[in-house]
């Protein structure tokens, strides 16, 4: 079998490399070019992205981060199961790296698959402070193939981060480039009825929304590792072999719809954990999650890897291709997507008479969730779960509000990719009860450009306490018209799709306007945890929190009552 990195990639990954198990990266001011625009950016080894680090399971690994840049900085293991004390969060889980300090990172590889890193201070992380990790199996693989390539996405913006949050705090809709227009409301008003069109415009109006907020930050350009679009990164194949393509979406707060004109793609992973196979035209991969997909192109020709942006205001491009320098055609965009009353279901005062089964994480659980003890189960009975089924042809998907206007399609009229398709290849825990559910309501004001959970933000938050050795169900409830992705440090979150044992274990999971998902949470991981919100705009603007998890074992105890207990401004 060959094993092949990413073109470059090899180069860039020797210089990281030490003793066996051990790794060294610098963080550095780089220049970034784009393609379209040439920027000062953050990187590792002097590039962004940072090098590929290639882990085996069941090895102990020591990375050496030596900060050459005149802040603090950090690196959080994305996915990767570690003691609370190596995740990288300051303030949380460390102090953080001073300027001119090295800190070397000491932790166990207890899992395979792939997974990436970024820096957890200030903005860093979009201004390019990002690489993959590729973790080998200590097994065979349960899929085969012949080569792999790293797929990493970005939102390049050419406005510095620190400039991005301020605007979007003066004028929220600042980087709303797909706005309605005029021609938009008389082709509205021909085909649903002027006074019908003027209602609905009238309603935005006195919620003070707009149908286009469907992506907070417009007027980037998309990247496909460290290229963009007109710079078209390039992966090279034979035909016949079988390609895995490692789809890791490093975005700071864009959604992409991955297509690759001509094949069809086979999902084998999500977030680092094998999956049942799954056969797609087409995928939506949420901000920090990850898809190993593989591919086998029979031809001698060229393929597009085409990565819309979810609002349709921009992409990112690479192709696959026999040989160096030869292209296949471009897709342009597709019309942009509306959001729809369905998709403020969530919202508090909203009637929701006319949205039957808006509680689309359940997924037929409300029985069981029925019988657990300290929990309001007023608002589940009579629910009707069969209206949250998947029909053919993708005309809807369970994990979006019915009628939503950000329900995908493929763009060849095939198969879209929705959670409900994710099921485990092996169950990673026994299946029981959960202990307790945690409800946690995505809150927000786009108008002020707040973001909170339960109403708070982080700063006025108590942290969420767990126990050591519980299961917990959270349960999300999105009130915002924003999709989020929500990412829980250090344990692995177990999406519920209505499947058992078989529900698929991720590490971020994707909450659309207007729905209600559950995960559950296996309490595995003494000390203190990140949770939050991965758009970065988001997480800043307060949607945050922290968790500790109290008991376990002695010794990780008394360091964990070490750590420092306010995170600041460094998240």
């Amino acid at each position: 079998m060959k094993m092949t990195l990413v073109a470059g990639a090899l180069s860039l990954l020797l210089p990281a490399i030490g003793l066996a198990g051990e790794y060294n990266l610098t963080v550095d001011r780089v220049t970034i070019d784009t393609g379209e625009f040439v920027k000062e950016g953050v990187g590792y080894n002097g590039t962004s992205p940072g090098p590929t680090l290639r882990f085996k399971e069941g090895e102990e690994v020591s990375i050496n981060v030596t900060n050459n840049l005149d802040e603090m900085t950090s690196i959080h293991w994305h996915g990767l199961i570690l003691p609370f004390e190596q995740d990288g969060v300051p303030g949380i889980s460390f102090p953080g790296i001073k300027p001119g300090e090295t800190f070397t990172y000491r932790f166990p590889i207890t899992q395979s698959g792939t997974y990436w890193f970024h820096s957890h201070s200030g903005f860093q992380e979009p201004e390019g402070a990002f690489g993959s990790i590729i973790i080998e199996p200590e097994g065979r693989e349960p899929f085969r193939y012949d080569r792999e390539y790293v797929v990493q996405l970005t939102d390049k913006h050419p406005h510095a981060s620190e400039r991005v949050m301020r605007n979007l705090k003066i004028t929220p809709d600042y980087y709303n480039r797909k706005q309605q227009t005029v021609g938009e409301f008389f082709s509205d008003a021909s085909e649903n009825g002027f006074l019908s069109t003027v209602k609905e415009r009238l309603a935005w109006g006195d919620m003070r929304m707009m149908q286009a907020d469907v992506e907070d930050l417009q007027g980037f350009t998309g990247m496909i590792n460290g290229k963009g679009p007109e710079q078209n990164w390039t992966g090279l194949f034979e035909p016949g072999e079988r390609i895995r393509l490692r789809f890791i979406n490093s975005s700071a707060m864009t959604y992409f719809d991955i297509r690759i004109p001509g094949l069809k793609m086979t999902v084998v992973q999500a977030d680092g954990n094998n999956v049942q196979p799954v056969n797609v035209d087409e995928f939506r991969i949420g901000v920090a999650e990850t898809y190993d997909v593989i591919v086998r192109p029979k031809d001698e020709q060229a393929y597009t890897i085409f990565a819309e942006s979810m609002g349709r205001s921009g992409y990112a491009r690479a192709t696959l291709a026999p040989e160096e320098g030869m292209e296949a055609p471009v897709p342009g965009l597709r019309e942009p997507a509306r959001l729809t009353m369905a998709d403020m279901g969530g919202m508090p005062g909203m009637d929701h008479g006319d949205m039957p089964g808006m509680d689309h994480g359940d997924m037929g659980s409300a029985n069981k969730m029925a019988e657990m003890p300290d929990m309001d189960n007023s608002n589940m009975e009579g629910m009707d779960h069969s209206s949250m089924m998947m029909p053919e042809g993708g005309a809807s998907d369970p994990f979006y509000a019915k009628g939503s206007g950000l329900v995908p399609t493929a763009a060849n009229g095939g198969k879209f990719l929705s959670y409900a398709d994710l099921k485990a290849q092996k169950p990673l825990y026994k299946e029981r009860e959960p202990a307790r559910e945690i409800e946690l309501r995505l809150t927000g004001n786009m108008e002020r450009y707040t973001w909170s959970i339960n109403g708070v933000k982080y700063e006025d938050a108590e942290p969420i306490r767990l126990k050591y050795g519980e299961r917990v169900r959270f349960k999300f409830v999105n009130e915002t018209m924003m999709t989020h992705p929500m990412h829980l440090h250090g344990m692995w979150s177990i999406l519920d799709v209505g499947a058992g044992q078989w529900n698929p274990i991720k590490h971020t999971v994707s909450v659309q306007p207007g729905t209600t998902v559950y995960m559950e949470t296996e309490v595995d991981a003494p000390g203190q945890w990140a949770f939050h919100c991965h758009l970065t705009y988001h997480m800043a603007a307060g949607m945050f929190r922290k968790v500790i998890v109290e008991g376990g074992p002695e010794s990780t105890q008394a360091a964990f009552s070490e750590q420092p207990s306010e995170v600041g401004g460094d998240v």
